[in-house]
């Protein structure tokens, strides 16, 4: 039961990075308002491809929840019913959460496969939550962090409705990647709890304490990056996608974003030849090294070439698989099989 827990454990892994992708993509689209309602689509499972689904039909049969588009603004069934040939106004209601009210069948689509990515992650959380139980004697934590994952993929997607229904207000997006991340460490956690034999790393208090100091930096360069990327929204929004503007008046957090990144560098260069030097076994380390070099790359490549296709959803999921390398290589430094003289 235990080799089965991980398994799921790690497909479980691998597709909330997926969802942390497909959201990347969402954000280098612009496609967040695609689906203006949450958890259905325009109010259906499967959303629309032509704006004349969307449009007021007469002698049609509408369930409530139905959202139309009339006069720029959004209206929704307020019950099943059958339309006659004009637009009965008792028969709808103003959606009232946002004014966000047009259709772009790409943004719509792209929305939608994030959605529908997220929702499939959940479905091995909660197979590896059932197989738990069969291990709480065994090791009750596994069953109560499982659980706290299924709880926190709840919390999760009531914050992507949040944010949503904000019409992408900036705080909450930061708040949504910080719950991606405690997850991500959640599920790292339970691949490594489940782990039947632990390779024998060296215990060395410095590393494991400059480790934990290097994960705290690698959080913070991603709010700071979700901030500048705020920054980039809104001047999308001002001048559209001419992307040699979009970093002409960068602000504080940038600057900021950008010197953090030579004290993430410095330190985890350090741990890298650390645990060279001294044998402690921590390979992961060049792993880390190499997802910080993609990350200078890549954000050089989008102040200086003018944002080159991908570089930005690249940038984001990068930072994130770091800090799950980061994380696990924690995991396994707090365990003192071996002191260090």
């Amino acid at each position: 039961m235990q080799k089965a827990f991980r398994k799921s454990a790690k497909v479980a892994l691998v597709l909330v990075y997926l969802v942390i992708i497909a959201g990347a993509v969402v954000r280098m689209t612009g496609s967040g308002m695609g689906c203006p309602d949450w958890p259905k689509c325009f109010g259906y499972y499967i959303p629309p491809t032509d704006i004349s689904e969307l449009q007021f039909k007469p002698n049609h049969d509408y369930k409530k929840g139905i959202v139309i588009i009339k006069d720029e603004a959004l209206l929704v069934a307020s019950q099943d019913f059958s339309s006659s040939k004009t637009l009965n106004i008792n028969n709808w209601e103003a959606y009232t959460k946002h004014d966000y009210a047009a259709f772009n069948p790409t943004h719509t689509w792209v929305e939608y496969i994030n959605r529908l990515t997220g929702a499939l992650s959940g479905i091995p959380i909660l197979i590896f939550t059932i197989i738990s139980f069969w291990l709480w004697r065994k090791n009750k934590w596994l069953t109560i962090l499982s659980i706290a994952t299924v709880f926190g993929m709840a919390f999760q997607a009531w914050l992507g409705k949040t944010v949503v229904d904000s019409n992408l207000a900036p705080f909450k997006i930061t708040v949504h990647m910080v719950m991606a991340m405690v997850i991500v460490a959640m599920i790292l956690y339970l691949i490594y709890a489940s782990k039947t034999a632990h390779r024998q790393q060296i215990f060395d208090a410095k590393f494991r304490n400059v480790m934990l100091i290097a994960i705290l930096l690698t959080l913070v360069q991603v709010v700071l990056g979700t901030q500048v990327r705020q920054h980039i929204d809104e001047r999308v929004k001002d001048i559209g996608y001419i992307k040699s503007m979009w970093l002409d008046n960068p602000t504080l957090q940038f600057y900021v974003h950008r010197t953090f990144s030579v004290l993430v560098l410095v330190i985890n260069a350090w741990l890298y030849f650390r645990s060279k030097k001294l044998n402690l076994g921590y390979t992961k380390s060049m792993l880390v090294m190499v997802c910080i070099l993609a990350e200078v790359i890549t954000g050089i490549a989008m102040y200086y070439l003018d944002f080159p296709f991908l570089s930005q959803p690249l940038h984001l999921v990068i930072a994130l698989v770091l800090f799950g390398i980061q994380f696990y290589i924690y995991l396994e430094s707090r365990h003192k099989k071996a002191l260090l003289t």
